[in-house]
């Protein structure tokens, strides 16, 4: 199928879903489209069965969309750069302790509690999954997703703080996730137990530093340029031009593109292009990327729904799918309440925003990105399948209820 025709059809599903939940289910952004995607990819699956020819042509946006690629070298980086040009840096930096340990240590924590109680707990259900896979598992699913987690906080009553250590945790917790995704992976390809320690820290160095160093370079050069003109038009365009060369030299270096494109967002979005005092760039780039980021949010959502036509097994999996999501909220609770306990007197997070923090720890396309590239396995289909049940019930669950978990949390620390 030609591109421009994918592209077309994808916008148009995206317009129509969009409409539908803002005229008649009227759900929250994030929460609203995801419904209406995954109703829309079931109602496709159940015409596929009773009408082959029928379900082809419905399905066809779907089976034509490499979501991965799509994700992860195309809208990440806009995505991620949108994000983090909107966020209010000065009060990421006074959360800079909690968020640092959230996007690391937490991580790695919350991907081997997890990895552990999945091997354990399918194979007590005679569900033979080896360690390494379940640690794999736990890699992709551990990082909350920026996307998600930026439009469901918005709509909710989170404490300023909080708020921002979530939002900033998202931002930055998928360069370790990712490291430790790929690490572990290439551990499995080799069939090799050992992890070579100076390899992993090199792979972590250029991926981790790399790809930081490459965002606030260009930023400053992207920046600089801007600052320089006062044509709107080049301005947006050498914003866009910052975003897509981030992803290409992060992808042709291998480093990491979410966080240089979280980098350049930070730097950018930080120091003013205004000329004068009179002049508005700044602020017009700033309602273009918020445009920008919610069209782009609802493309994403609807291709997350769209990915079920082609998961027509995940039927076979309920048992496996309810595990991982108890589990990975139990492995989120105690890679926060951890830290929490060892480093209580230098994080500024009382023990009754855990229960908050856990519930608004979402997951989303970067999850199921990493899921859908994994290698052919006899255990590929368990984990993407337990990935879908555990982002669905995150966006659409958690999305929904965070408001009574934050007004429970807020009244247990009164």
């Amino acid at each position: 199928m030609e591109l421009f025709v994918i592209i077309a059809l994808l916008v148009i599903i995206s317009a129509i879903y969009s409409y539908i939940n803002a005229r008649f289910i009227k759900l929250p952004g994030t929460v609203g489209i995801v419904t209406v995607a995954i109703v829309g990819s079931v109602l496709t699956i159940i015409a596929d069965k009773l009408d082959p020819a029928i379900g082809k042509q419905l399905s066809v946006v779907a089976k034509h969309i490499n979501f991965s690629s799509t994700l992860l070298n195309i809208l990440l980086g806009f995505l991620l750069f949108a994000g983090s040009f909107n966020a209010n840096t000065r009060r990421l930096k006074r959360e800079l302790r909690p968020v640092f340990v959230l996007s690391t240590l937490s991580v790695l924590l919350s991907a081997a509690i997890f990895g552990a109680i999945f091997y354990y707990l399918t194979g007590f259900f005679h569900i033979r999954i080896p360690f390494s896979y379940c640690l794999l598992f736990g890699a992709l699913i551990s990082p909350t997703d920026p996307v998600s987690v930026g439009n469901i906080i918005k709509n909710s009553k989170l404490p300023s703080n909080l708020s921002t250590i979530i939002a900033g945790e998202s931002l930055f917790n998928d360069g370790v996730g990712l490291v430790l995704f790929i690490t572990i992976l290439e551990v499995i390809r080799s069939g090799d137990d050992k992890i070579d320690i100076a390899k992993t820290l090199l792979l972590f160095a250029r991926e981790v530093f790399g790809g930081i160093a490459l965002g606030v370079i260009l930023g400053m050069l992207g920046h600089r340029l801007m600052k320089t003109v006062t044509d709107f038009q080049t301005i947006v365009l050498i914003s866009l031009s910052l975003v897509m060369g981030i992803s290409l030299i992060g992808a042709y270096w291998g480093l990491s593109i979410p966080l240089a494109a979280v980098s350049a967002g930070l730097f950018v979005g930080d120091n003013t292009i205004n000329i004068d005092d009179k002049e508005r760039s700044h602020e017009a780039l700033e309602k273009f990327w918020q445009l920008m980021d919610e069209m782009l949010n609802t493309i994403l959502f609807v291709m997350i729904g769209l990915q079920m036509v082609n998961l027509p097994y995940l039927a076979n999996y309920w048992l496996t799918g309810s595990l991982a999501i108890l589990l990975i909220l139990v492995a989120r609770w105690l890679s926060i309440f951890l830290p929490l306990t060892f480093l209580r007197r230098t994080l500024d997070v009382n023990y009754s925003s855990i229960n908050i923090l856990t519930w608004a720890g979402v997951r989303g396309g970067i999850s199921i990105a990493l899921a859908l590239s994994l290698p052919t396995s006899p255990y590929r289909h368990i984990i993407l399948s337990a990935c879908y049940f555990i982002v669905i019930f995150s966006i659409i669950v958690q999305g929904l209820t965070l408001n009574r978990v934050i007004k429970a949390g807020l009244k247990t620390e009164k």
